[in-house]
């Protein structure tokens, strides 16, 4: 079972996590990011290329699976105007056994971080800026290609 989401509406953890355990498996890792809390942020939002989105993370999703053999692979990321402490993303990966569960889930966020097309906006008290990249992001990513 491979799912990608791309939505406005809060991620449901719980629910989202019940998806991917009903595959009856070995092992679930999971990542969620958040919006941070730090350097002032009142707002983060995030904007996306509809259809194109949801396609490369489809495909990041099943290149997960297939080089780790998973049973379940759900990517959840929110778009639109978000307030620091609410999810951006999460990512659920099932495996028979921890190892591919853990590196499948963390070869996802590492890619995503740098192959779907997302743009960032924060919003401060000075305004607003657009995100660059972080500097650790592209390593990170490159380890897995």
């Amino acid at each position: 079972m491979i799912r990608a989401l791309v939505q406005t509406a809060p991620i449901d953890l719980g629910a989202t996590l019940a998806t991917v355990e009903g595959v009856g498996v070995g092992a679930v890792a999971s990542f969620s990011g958040f919006v941070r809390e730090d350097d002032g942020v009142s707002q983060l939002s995030l904007e996306h290329y509809p259809g194109m989105t949801e396609a490369v993370l489809h495909d990041l999703a099943q290149d997960a699976a297939t080089r780790w053999q998973l049973n379940a692979v759900t990517v959840v990321h929110r778009v639109g105007p978000m307030a620091p402490g609410e999810r951006i993303v999460l990512v659920a990966t099932a495996a028979p056994h921890r190892h591919a569960a853990l590196e499948a889930c963390s070869f996802l966020i590492d890619r995503l971080k740098t192959d779907a097309p997302f743009w960032k906006r924060e919003r401060r008290g000075d305004g607003d800026r657009w995100v660059e990249a972080r500097h650790g992001d592209a390593g990170a990513a490159d380890r897995w290609r």
